[in-house]
């Protein structure tokens, strides 16, 4: 069952666009993370992974084993502006990870491919 969506994929697609511009407020930033959350959950849906962003939100993704209790055994966690890049494709995975910008851990945690995603990646 795909993960229900908060926000509308007009309104998210918007906020992806004005962060790509680079004219986004902060309320676009975080509906565009949210949003590019919501888009990762329904390529692939699972709860074997939990993708954070803070402060702007959570998923759970993936296909594998559930996770109920305490910290989930695969985890990525980034920065807004790290989450945006890699879900639009101006900053790939490898990069991202070598650099320190994602910590990833346990052996479902690698994204790359996965990203970018194609609701935001950026059109040249």
């Amino acid at each position: 069952m795909p993960a229900r969506r908060r926000t509308e994929p007009a309104a998210g697609r918007a906020a992806v666009a004005a962060w790509l511009r680079g004219d986004a407020a902060r309320a676009d930033v975080t509906a565009a993370v949210r949003f590019t959350l919501e888009e990762l959950a329904d390529i692939a849906p699972g709860n074997a992974v939990e993708v954070r962003v803070p402060p702007a939100g959570a998923v759970q993704a993936v296909a594998g084993p559930r996770h109920t209790r305490g910290t989930p055994p695969n985890v990525v966690e980034t920065d807004v502006e790290t989450w945006l890049g890699l879900a639009t494709g101006r900053l790939p995975w490898s990069e991202a990870v070598s650099a320190g910008r994602v910590r990833a851990s346990g052996e479902r945690s690698d994204l790359s491919g996965l990203l970018p995603l194609q609701a935001a990646r950026e059109r040249r």
